[in-house]
């Protein structure tokens, strides 16, 4: 394979739908890349699997090679020498771009493997005529059509061919439901062929059969569906088979497509018929050019082909024609569509010579033996091979020998420490393996395969001199992983052959697959090797297993790894062990049934058993930098990890600044854009030294502040004081004004400490603009804005006695193109008041109220064009201090409380409970009164309204189910901002890469209100139907309703179908059809626990 072809080329995958969230762009690839101009920079590769979603990110996981926010980036495109030619996979690409082909990786934020907004959309791969069957040339042998074909051009033509054959090709639409060595979650369709109609045989691509774990289904031309269970796919070659269980169609019998490989010929004429481009039935033509093509590189780190030679022509196939057969006029397959070049219309098929041979053992049950050297070679044309040294009496030899032969087999590379490693180098010219000559792949392969656990005799000149090796073969089945652990939402598996060779590393180590929550702590992100945690060095799945079992859960621990595109840089990171949100468990694949099996791993143990306390110094700055060293004792440093994307989040690690309120208890105050959501893991360090694991106790509904929690006890006698309020400022009497001198202690973001002396340059609303997806906004509040802003992470304004005046916060929000921004934005001591009181004097939380409106300002000379009365202005005048502006009603909340149905968008706000409202404050949040007496301006008139106020809850969020991929809790605050009413209150938050939410278009944004056509209006009463509908079907499998096939279909067929009525936030209805499946997503529930380490347990519904 020759360097040139890197990077411009797609592999045909199926058509792939990997949602992440609110901004992934779909990557398909498509195999293939022609000619032999010079090099040229390429474009990106893509499988063909037509994807289906567009969205996250990501998040997560895809997340990646991940950013900052997990999302996972598409692979850099290299120098081909093959020219200016874009290769790919072909999966169709359905969701927005057909005429761009870019595959779409599932990480999304953090690699989470969860979808965000938009929701995309899956094309449905059908086939649009039903055909006659054709019997014109029955019993006729190869050598006669031969003959008919080029003595009687019109006995034979291609449309009884098709017509034949279109009843043995089907669409294929699959889930990829975990990620998995070169793969990644999500959902693609595809294209397949019966070869064995009555073992019930279908030939596809291996990135279609994929060797992750998958749910597949085959739709044939009559749109009937069948279960599909993967019984092969090759370690390196671009096949694999499924088998489907033949009594499963009842209305029509497919025959079986005859495999010819010697058939295919230079300007022979074929037909590649499937499901291109995820447009039900394709029919593309071409001719033959090319028999002996480099295998395609669809870039590093995904899976490619090797060791064998690829048909070429021009018949343009796109995504989605992925296992398309290559079919000559008489309808044989001559080969399997695999790939093609997104800039031209070369397509690219694999040969069938190997395929025959897999195909005839799994018929007969057999085992598939495959052999390695872990070498890859690559044919040389013999003008080349003259240049690397090649006796010209070897190549006469060779040429009697093989007349039809231009050239013969050189070593490319050989993988460090693998069987061929200082036995064969690189320029190697392969003469004879076992005493035989060899100049082509399938005959290297036949012999290697026959020859596993054996040593091979391999002849090769070197130079000027000819040398014999002794190598001995591997089984490529064992350095191809059949097992991975799911580790806190992420998985991992033993590095495969396909990844050590497109990086050119050793066999060995814990590759990630998708990072997960856990191993995103410490950025250990998709693409990274794993050699040792905990100082135990993990050479496999079992070692790695064993280091985790010695971990304790809540712990901090060492991690060593490198990141793939960087493998002789080792990086160290501190990973947060965080086993209690995610199963931890070992999946096998069981290749008798296609799925793959879970057992339950040995946990670190738990967090609840008493720690010793640990003692510092302290955390103190020189007197010299005063009042900085008086606020110093009072800072903590937090770490905030989301284990699961809801509330609106698309990050997953936050970090920020706290400061101590009350040591005694251990209560520390933060901003929410450090601590967002209350479902998450905190890490407090306190003195700089000393990790603790924290709490979420309290985050304000309206005001941009948190309260988290530590235990005082573990750091004994550490040196750490409450953080000092100015009582005016906190009391509310006083407030920041412009001009005003204040003294910022902050936090840098390389955590040291930040100390500006400067003045208020303004005052002004926070201005917040709706969030997409809804998460909590800061609103109703001043903030305060300074001259000389300090670039910090966050911290508090003071005097010059350290008596803090102010908070100086990160405000999240969007910009109007729903891109995330932050500003710095300081606020009144006295937002905290209320709250601090309360904790000091009686250890508990304020009554929060609110009237469900947003508030915003109004100038005086507005106010009056709107009708507001001179005694009124009169009376605002004589009012301290100089009064320019009022409050109105910029807009409500929510249309389902009393006080958003009293109060309208506009009223001008004029008192309240009779005293003149002139700040926000006074209205903004209201403490403890179920309701207030307004007078309001009106259309030009004062009314007086007795408005009732909304409690709000400081632990919003109590419970998340997951249900099908779906994760599901009840609409929030910020989601009720942005509809005009409730549908229900069954909210879905996030999908899940691969999951039948993320299949069957059940998306973020959506409420339920329908199960089976029974109306649903609460979480509860989701879930008592769905039991209501599984015992019900329990019972009618215990009568024998769902056992008519049995064997290894017996768990595909007791699959049911969910019917749901969703409603989106526009209010448009719409019927979904969800496929359960209980084995990969099993329902589970996380509920709000005080009692536990985390504030939260999963409880799992078996």
């Amino acid at each position: 394979m020759q360097a040139a072809q890197e990077k411009g080329e797609q592999q045909m995958l199926p058509s792939h739908s990997d949602n992440s969230g609110t901004d992934h762009q779909p990557l398909q690839q498509r195999r293939g890349s022609s000619g032999s101009s010079p090099a040229g920079v390429c474009g990106s590769a893509f499988r063909r699997r037509s994807n289906t979603d567009s969205r996250v990110p990501p998040h997560l996981a895809g997340r990646p090679s991940v950013g900052s926010n997990g999302t996972k980036r598409p692979s850099i495109p290299e120098i081909s020498a093959y020219g200016d030619v874009q290769l790919g996979r072909r999966r169709s690409a359905t969701y927005a771009e057909l005429g761009a082909p870019v595959r779409r990786r599932s990480l999304a934020y953090s690699d989470l493997m969860a979808v965000f907004y938009p929701p995309n959309t899956m094309s449905q791969p059908t086939v649009t005529e039903a055909p006659f069957e054709c019997r014109e040339w029955e019993g006729v042998d190869d050598k006669q059509l031969e003959h008919m074909a080029i003595s009687e051009p019109g006995a034979v033509g291609w449309e009884p061919t098709l017509e034949k054959a279109i009843r043995s090709i089907v669409s294929i639409k699959a889930q990829c439901v975990r990620s998995f060595d070169t793969e990644t979650s999500g959902t693609y369709t595809a294209t397949g062929f019966v070869v064995d109609a009555d073992a019930g045989l279908i030939l596809s691509n291996r990135h279609v059969v994929n060797p992750a774990p998958i749910v597949a289904q085959a739709i044939f031309v009559n749109y009937e569906e069948v279960e599909l269970q993967p019984v092969y796919r090759d370690p390196i070659h671009d096949f694999g088979l499924f088998r489907y269980a033949p009594t499963s169609l009842k209305f029509m019998k497919p025959e079986s497509i005859r495999l010819a490989p010697h058939k295919a010929k230079v300007g022979m004429e074929i037909r590649v018929v499937g499901n291109d481009a995820g447009e039900k039935l394709s029919i593309l033509a071409g001719t033959l050019a090319r028999l002996d093509r480099p295998a395609p590189d669809y870039g590093r780190g995904e899976y490619n082909d090797f060791n064998t030679f690829y048909l070429q022509a021009a018949s343009g196939t796109s995504g989605g024609s992925s296992g398309s057969p290559v079919l000559d006029i008489y309808g044989d397959a001559v080969a399997l569509n695999a790939g093609g070049s997104t800039k031209a219309a070369s397509s690219f098929y694999l040969p069938l010579s190997r395929i025959v041979r897999a195909l005839e053992l799994v018929r007969r049950g057999e085992h598939v033996p495959r052999g390695s050297i872990q070498t890859e070679f690559e044919h040389l044309p013999y003008d080349e091979l003259r240049r690397l040294g090649l006796d010209m009496a070897i190549e006469t030899k060779m040429r009697e020998t093989f007349p039809e032969s231009q050239g013969m087999l050189t070593v490319r590379t050989t993988l460090p420490k693998g069987p061929a490693d200082g036995s064969l180098r690189a320029g190697d010219i392969v003469i004879s393996v076992n005493g035989k000559p060899v100049i082509d792949f399938v005959t290297l392969e036949d012999i290697t395969d026959g020859a596993v656990g054996k040593e091979l005799h391999i002849g090769v000149w070197r130079g000027i001199k000819a040398y014999d090796t002794r190598i001995k073969v591997q089984d490529m089945h064992a350095i191809t992983p059949s097992r991975f652990i799911e580790i806190g939402g992420g998985v991992v598996n033993e590095v495969s052959y396909q990844i050590a060779r497109s990086y050119d590393i050793p066999l060995g180590g814990i590759y990630v697959a998708s990072s997960g929550h856990m191993l995103g702590s410490a950025s250990i992100w998709r693409g990274s090797v794993i050699q040792s945690v905990g100082n135990v060095e993990t050479r496999d799945l079992d070692s790695f297993a064993l280091a985790i079992s010695k971990l304790r859960d809540c712990s901090r621990v060492p991690v060593k790894f490198f990141a793939l595109d960087q493998p002789h840089k080792q990086k160290m990171m501190i990973m947060s062990v965080a086993t209690h949100w995610h199963a931890l468990r070992l999946a096998v694949r069981d290749c008798g049934t296609g799925f793959w099996l879970y057992e339950s791993l040995k946990e670190p143990m738990p967090s609840s058993e008493p720690l010793k306390a640990q003692v510092a110094s302290g955390w103190h700055l020189p007197q010299s930098l005063s009042p900085g060293n008086i606020v110093w004792p009072s800072v903590v440093l937090i770490d905030f990890h989301i284990p699961y994307l809801v509330d609106g989040m698309k990050s997953t690690h936050f970090l920020g600044p706290g400061f101590i309120i009350d040591k005694s208890r251990g209560y520390v105050v933060c901003d929410r854009d450090t601590v967002p959501i209350t479902v998450g893991d905190v890490h407090i360090t306190i003195a700089g030294s000393i990790v603790l694991v924290g709490k979420v106790e309290f985050l304000h509904p309206v005001y941009n502040f948190a309260i988290v929690k530590y235990d005082p006890l573990q750091i004994g006698s550490t040196p750490v004081e409450d953080i000092k309020f100015h009582p005016e400022y906190l009391s509310g009497e006083k407030k920041l004004e412009q001009g005003d001198l204040v003294h910022v202690v902050a936090v840098s973001g390389d955590q040291n400490a930040v100390l500006r002396r400067t003045r208020v340059s303004t005052r002004a609303m926070v201005s917040t603009k709706e969030c997409l997806p809804p998460r909590f906004r800061c609103l109703n509040v001043e903030g305060i804005k300074l001259n000389d802003q300090p670039s910090c992470q966050g911290g508090v304004l003071c005097d010059e006695n350290g008596l803090v005046t102010g908070l100086w916060t990160s405000v999240s929000s969007q910009d109007n193109n729903h891109k995330d921004i932050t500003t710095m934005t300081g606020f009144d001591a006295s937002i905290l008041r209320e709250t601090v009181e309360s904790l000091r004097k009686n250890d508990c939380y304020p009554d929060i109220r609110s009237l469900d409106i947003e508030l915003w300002t109004i100038r005086m000379a507005s106010a009056r064009t709107l009708g507001l009365g001179p005694e009124r202005i009169q009376q605002i005048a004589s009012q301290d201090g100089d009064i320019t502006r009022l409050l109105y009603v910029l807009g409500t909340l929510t249309g389902e409380t009393p006080a958003s149905k009293l109060l309208r968008t506009g009223d001008i706000i004029l008192e309240k409970n009779g005293k003149f409202v002139r700040d926000v404050d006074q209205i903004g949040v209201i403490h403890g009164a179920e309701s207030v007496e307004l007078v309001v301006l009106r259309d030009g008139e004062e009314v007086k309204l007795n408005v009732p106020t909304t409690k709000l809850d400081a632990m919003e969020t109590k419970s998340v189910v997951h249900w099908s991929g779906a994760l599901v809790q009840e609409p929030y605050r910020a989601v009720q901002e942005q509809i005009r009413k409730l549908p229900s209150l069954i909210y879905v938050s996030c999908t899940l890469y691969g999951s039948p939410a993320n299949c069957y278009g059940l998306r973020p944004g959506m409420w339920i209100t329908e199960v089976e056509n029974k109306p649903v209006k609460t979480i509860d009463e989701f879930l008592a139907t769905l039991r209501q509908l599984r015992d019900s079907w329990n019972q009618q499998t215990a009568d024998g309703g769902s056992a008519e096939d049995g064997g290894p279909f017996q768990n595909l067929k007791n699959a049911r179908y969910v019917r749901l009525t969703v409603v989106n936030k526009n209010e448009v209805t719409r019927m979904l059809s969800l496929r359960l499946d209980n084995h990969y997503w099993p329902p589970w529930e996380l509920v709000c626990d005080p009692n536990t380490t985390s504030g939260w347990d999963a409880i799992h519904y078996l």
